[in-house]
């Protein structure tokens, strides 16, 4: 999470959308940087609501803008997928070497989902909270462009971004099947996602 507090922005860090990249570049124009733990540098809206937004609210009288960036489901599933697949996770209960891809989507879709498939969710995320907290400026993965213009503009800087983090490269392919049963499954990701520019 990178909060800018003159520019009234908070930019949560939604796993697996390269934000990571951004808090490299961003960390030295910030207010603040959580960055560890990892339960904190991934708060997404309603932890939040709960822990981050009662300080500004109530020491500062401000609320913040919230920003994120939400990845295509399933690109994003498989940059789980891949990263699990790093050398470090050999031997380890959640790394995905011995899985399909099409075996880690079924997973993922299980009620009670293996620890290997456990990933979270990109619309529980960014989910508005009843008090009305919620996503003001969401942007593609896809999109860089827009997201690092809309940051250039509201911060005044211009960027410079390194790859970080990087999943490893592979192809992956997903059965027709599976997708469809994906994408019926989880069609307000997907309707999130199609309602960003």
């Amino acid at each position: 999470m990178i909060v800018f507090f003159k520019q009234r922005l908070a930019f949560l860090s939604v796993p697996k959308t390269g934000t990571t990249a951004y808090e490299k570049a961003l960390a030295p124009h910030a207010d603040m940087v959580i960055s560890e733990p990892p339960m904190l540098k991934h708060a997404p809206v309603y932890r939040y609501n709960r822990f981050i937004r009662p300080m500004f609210a109530k020491v500062c009288d401000v609320e913040l803008e919230l920003m994120a960036v939400m990845r295509e489901p399933i690109s994003w599933l498989g940059s789980w997928y891949r990263y699990r697949r790093r050398p470090f996770m050999e031997g380890k209960p959640n790394n995905t070497f011995d899985v399909s891809f099409d075996e880690f989507v079924l997973a993922y879709m299980k009620g009670d989902k293996p620890g290997f498939a456990d990933v979270g969710s990109q619309l529980k995320f960014m989910e508005t909270q009843p008090n009305g907290t919620g996503i003001t400026h969401h942007f593609r993965y896809e999109n860089q462009l827009r997201l690092q213009a809309f940051l250039e503009e509201r911060l005044g800087m211009s960027l410079e971004l390194s790859r970080e983090n990087v999943s490893p490269q592979m192809t992956l392919d997903l059965s027709p099947n599976v997708e469809k049963r994906f994408r019926r499954k989880f069609a307000a990701e997907f309707d999130l996602y199609d309602s960003i520019s």
